[in-house]
């Protein structure tokens, strides 16, 4: 390794100014590059809190006062939160990396490596405060004075001073949980708790010990923090799970199993409790007549509380399917059978079988009366509550008519129920519904976007009619640009507004004021369709459930043709709109507003500028607080420009060009091609220096020398490879017309859809010098008939209707798969070829490569595959990411630079020397 790194570092880059401090971005360097992650804003705006993590060592939080405009640093520090008054921030300090690591290289045991520390800041004072050997910790959301955390195992000693025997503390027996009074700093300790649970509105704690604590009994206890009582609401010594409390706090649920015998289906009971008893009330046990035969309350169903209480949530579920334990091991069948008649091919059970065997059935508890009933079913599984739990009616889907669709059908297809809480009375509303339905926030409606005739349609559940809010005469609400051979999908909608009254959604441009009612013509509220400007509401409430009028809307704006971005005030009664940031930068949709006050935080980007946190108090003046990469100006920076090149067709293209730093229209540069779909929208966006899953670093290679091009692909459904070549080849023929591209120095990369069309590329064109193609189809004959072993899909529905684009069935079309695939067409390649395909690949089936290779070996073309092991589409691990960035930049500098060509190249890993050379 260290002379493959020595190459990289010792060839020379032509073109730069000998008289600058700055440097090339090298290999190691993109270590030192940081991410901002976990961004929070305190309730009362003052302070923001982040992390900084480098790709490689310990990270740092950084608290930012705004009122005193200093950051106050924490190493080691992520998973924070704000507590409701903005007095505490709250996180959890991990050990020093490198020494973890080096006690891990010294073979020390798990439990004997440094654990978590819990850090408390007191934001008054800025004093921390250090809680050692913690493993969970939950801070209150709407509350105050209080936070718990669950140790991990301390070793003690087996009898204390009074001779009490303690036990092992362990997963199986629990460990402390401290309830820490954050003002006075007072703890409380509850000796083997394994589970517990914060409420959510009031000062409210459950947890479940399993005992062995002089002072704690097993059971479920409750604590109030406002009269400090404790009540044990189950005294019994189980299998707990799932404590949930309603929203204040005053009710209680959650599954137990309870029973001492070892029957191998565990009897798991329900239980509830209110604050107005003193013990938990068992309301469904295994056998009850409310259940189906053999059925039991489930341990894995969601357990929750509607808004108002009235209503508790639950699932069921039938009893497991047990192996027979009688029979030894050489006499156990495994065998599948796969029958055309499964509504689920067989791979694709096999990936959802965790789900099979814990799916449950949503039923209620009606918490006033005690009354159950059953809403969701084996013919109806899926259920959605309306009006945050509180509404008379839950909507009801099944897609089980349909699952066998699914193999060539990439569309969701459903029948829609509506269901009387109640009772559980079905009514089927819809039949064989192309789309998702959903309940509007109130429940009045049911509505989806109906991808056969492309518009928004609603079902009036009052008036059982079924209103089309758009009709697509004016403008289109389906995709514009679609360009594969299935229905288009939706632009969005940014929500329902008070009381259901309209819905606003999106076209390529503006939002639109629906009308469920059709009383009123639809509305455009933004009028932005000819200035090419796309407006987007920005909901930085998170508990918003409805739009209100009567308030400003915030606004994020694209213009399509600069690619500029920003936001505005929008006055939905005036259509007054009220420009706060705009430019040429990507601006973040995601912005933070502090719960009660006017504060702000978002990110702002493009090439030159990391996405660094900025603040405001108005959307207008801003400040930037964070700095996460200065490093950044050490080293040579490219930039980025729109391009626009007339394609093959005629069609007027764009793309990306990315020209390295000192770029001389006057030389001429080594250039790069990458492609995947459409990437022109993306000009503001920060390339940060990465070790990538599947791309090249494009602001590596810019600060290499190289130029990028990143060309948008339109298609031509039944042509891919053909749509491909009409796009990329006319956009590198014209840039090389405009005299700086090196036309001798060209190269290619991309991965899965766009390594497929590399491989087609280089079957029909000798412009490249060199290519990279990750995770290819090459014979699209073989590949329609194969599995998508991640999810256990056919890979049929992606050829006949979605990005493959072939439009057809293998015997429908059977020339344009042929045409379309490399494969038949390898010995017309010149081009030398680095494949990586992984073994464990769940998109595309690693044979693919494999043929490729193969054919490419036989025919004698220079080409290298790579396989990470138990890898799968894309690189996840640290350690295989960096070393795919480092092979591929060898391989293109050596054969677009010159540079040196690298040992594993020359003279490849023998399998011997794998994992150790």
């Amino acid at each position: 390794m260290f002379r493959l790194l020595l190459l990289l570092f010792l060839f020379p880059v032509v073109g730069f100014s000998q008289n600058t401090a700055k440097r090339m971005l090298e290999h190691a360097d993109i270590a030192k590059w940081k991410n901002i992650e976990s961004s929070k804003i305190s309730g009362d705006g003052r302070w923001v809190a982040y992390v900084v993590k480098p790709l490689e060592g310990d990270g740092e939080l950084r608290l930012y006062d705004a009122q005193t405009e200093k950051t106050y640093p924490v190493p080691r520090a992520e998973n924070l939160n704000f507590s409701q008054d903005s007095r505490y921030l709250a996180f959890i300090i991990k050990p020093h990396q490198d020494s973890t690591m080096n006690m891990r290289r010294r073979k020390v045991k798990k439990e004997d490596l440094p654990k978590d520390t819990l850090g408390v800041y007191d934001l008054r004072t800025l004093r921390l405060s250090k809680y050692g050997g913690v493993k969970s910790y939950q801070m209150p959301e709407k509350w105050s004075g209080w936070l718990a955390y669950l140790r991990e195992p301390v070793k003690r000693p087996a009898k204390d001073t009074s001779g009490f025997v303690w036990k092992k503390e362990s997963e199986e027996n629990g460990t402390r949980l401290i309830l820490l009074e954050l003002e006075e700093k007072q703890e409380r300790l509850i000796g083997y708790v394994k589970t517990y649970q914060l409420a959510r509105d009031k000062a409210r704690i459950a947890w479940y010990t399993t005992g062995g604590d002089p002072e704690q009994k097993p059971g479920v206890y409750v604590f109030d923090g406002e009269t400090r009582q404790t009540k044990q609401v189950l005294a019994q010594k189980g299998n707990v799970k799932q404590l949930v409390f309603d929203r204040p706090g005053n009710q209680l649920a959650f599954v137990a199993d309870v029973d001492t015998t070892k029957a191998r289906i565990r009897p798991f009971g329900l239980y509830h409790w209110q604050n107005t008893a003193d013990k938990a009330k068992l309301v469904l046990s295994p056998g009850a007549s409310f259940l189906p035969k053999d059925w039991l309350p489930s341990e894995n169903g969601t357990i929750s509380f509607s808004k108002d209480g009235s209503k508790m949530f639950f699932g069921i579920a039938p009893p497991p399917i047990l192996q027979d334990t009688t029979l030894l091991e050489e006499e156990i069948v495994n065998m599948e059978v796969w029958s055309t008649n499964d509504p689920r091919i067989y791979p694709m059970q096999k990936v959802q079988l965790d789900r099979d065997r814990k799916r449950s059935y949503t039923c209620i508890l009606h918490t006033a009366d005690g009354k159950l009933v059953q809403l969701g079913s084996p013919d109806v599984p899926e259920i959605r509550l309306s009006n945050e739990g509180n509404g008379n009616l839950a909507l009801g889907l099944s897609n089980l008519p349909y699952q066998i669709q699914v193999s060539w059908d990439a569309e969701p297809i459903n029948d829609v129920y509506l269901i009387d809480v109640s009772n559980g009375k079905k009514e089927k509303i819809a039949t064989a519904v192309h789309g998702s339905p959903a309940l509007s926030p109130v429940g009045k409606y049911v509505y989806w976007f109906n991808a056969i005739d492309t518009a928004w349609t609603a079902w009036n559940i009052a008036k059982k009619e079924l209103v089309k809010l758009s009709n697509n005469q004016k403008v289109s609400f389906a995709d514009e640009l679609h360009d594969s051979p299935s229905s288009p999908n939706d632009y969005g909608f940014a929500g329902w507004t008070t009381e259901d009254d309209y819905f606003m959604a999106y076209d390529r441009y503006d939002i639109w004021l629906l009308d469920p009612t059709n009383q009123l013509k639809a509305t455009n509220l933004t009028n932005m369709r000819a200035e090419k400007i796309e407006m987007r509401y920005i909901r930085t409430d998170p508990e918003e459930r409805s739009i209100e009028e009567v308030k400003p809307l915030l606004l994020h704006f694209t213009n399509e043709t600069t690619k500029d971005e920003g936001y505005y005030w929008y006055d939905i009664h005036s259509g007054k709109k009220r420009p706060l940031q705009q430019g040429a930068f990507m601006y973040s949709r995601q912005v933070q507003k502090a719960k009660n006050a006017d504060r702000w935080i978002f990110t702002r980007e493009n090439f030159q500028t990391f996405p660094d946190l900025v603040y405001s108090s108005d959307l207008q003046k801003i400040k930037t607080i964070s700095q996460a990469n200065p490093q950044q100006s050490e080293f040579y920076w490219g930039t980025v420009e729109l391009t626009e090149w007339t394609a093959l067709d005629g069609q007027r293209l764009q793309g990306l060009l990315i020209k390295p730093a000192g770029f001389d229209p006057k030389k001429k540069y080594p250039m790069i091609t990458y492609f995947y779909e459409r990437n022109s929208d993306l000009l503001h966006q920060h390339r940060t220096p990465a070790y990538n899953r599947t791309v090249l670093s494009f602001s590596q290679l810019a600060s290499r020398g190289f130029l990028v091009f990143i060309p948008d692909i339109p298609y031509r459904i039944g042509y891919p490879g053909e749509s491909a070549h009409n796009a990329v080849i006319s956009g590198v023929t014209a840039l090389v017309d405009k005299g700086f591209v090196d036309k001798d120095n060209l190269g290619v990369q991309g991965h899965s859809w766009g390594g497929y069309q590399i491989a087609y590329l280089v079957t029909q064109t000798n412009i490249f010098k060199c290519a990279e193609s990750g995770a290819p189809v090459v014979n699209m004959v073989s590949a329609y008939g194969g599995i998508r072993w991640e999810s256990g899909m056919s890979r049929m529905f992606q050829y006949e209707h979605t990005q493959s684009r072939i439009g057809g069935t293998l015997w429908e079309k059977p020339l344009r798969y042929l045409e379309n695939s490399p494969i038949f067409f390898i010995d017309k390649v010149n081009t030398p070829l680095l494949i990586m395909h992984n073994d464990k690949d769940g998109a595309v089936p690693w044979y693919q490569g494999i043929e490729f290779y193969m054919a490419l070996r036989r025919l004698g073309k220079p080409a290298w595959m790579l396989n990470y092991n138990e890898e799968g589409h894309g690189l996840v691990k640290y350690q295989n990411r960096k070393d795919f960035q480092l092979r591929m930049l060898q391989f293109f500098e050596h054969y677009l630079k010159g540079a040196p060509k690298p040992v594993w190249m020359e003279k490849g890993v023998p399998a011997i020397e794998k994992g150790v050379k």
